[in-house]
């Protein structure tokens, strides 16, 4: 088994891998929008102060994440065959689908979404985590 922190991305908040490698299956631990300097796509402060969550650019930051961590390994989002998605809010559910459909299709990936009470950051509204197969 192989574990992997990456270079360039947000530092895992736990002690725990970006992805890791069993066999012919690569596992993405699960992953937000978080940049690596700590901010968070999808999450801007208007003129009055007010928190603005963006589940639509949100979704898109982490879906790209993801790219970007499988492409440390060969691989793309044609290589991943299952995804979980926690969203804090499944009114969300529709804005994320939209975005999730830009990426994949029918013959995409299977995929369960959950509702979760929250995630480690109050600006998160979404996490995904992975699995890809990797091809010999």
């Amino acid at each position: 088994m192989q574990a992997k922190i990456i270079k360039g991305k947000a530092k895992p908040l736990g002690r725990y891998p970006h992805i890791k490698q069993v066999g012919d299956f690569m596992f993405v631990s699960g992953t937000s929008s978080r940049r690596q300097d700590n901010t968070h796509v999808g999450a801007d402060i208007d003129l009055e102060g007010n928190h603005i969550l963006d589940i639509k650019k949100q979704t898109k930051a982490v879906i790209e994440n993801i790219a970007s961590i499988l492409e440390t390994e060969n691989l793309t989002l044609n290589d991943i065959v299952d995804v979980t998605t926690f969203l804090v809010d499944m009114k969300d559910f529709e804005g994320y689908n939209q975005v999730y459909a830009d990426f994949f299709d029918y013959n995409g990936p299977t995929r369960t979404t959950v509702a979760v009470h929250q995630l480690p950051h109050p600006n998160l509204l979404i996490e995904m985590k992975i699995i890809a197969h990797k091809k010999k």
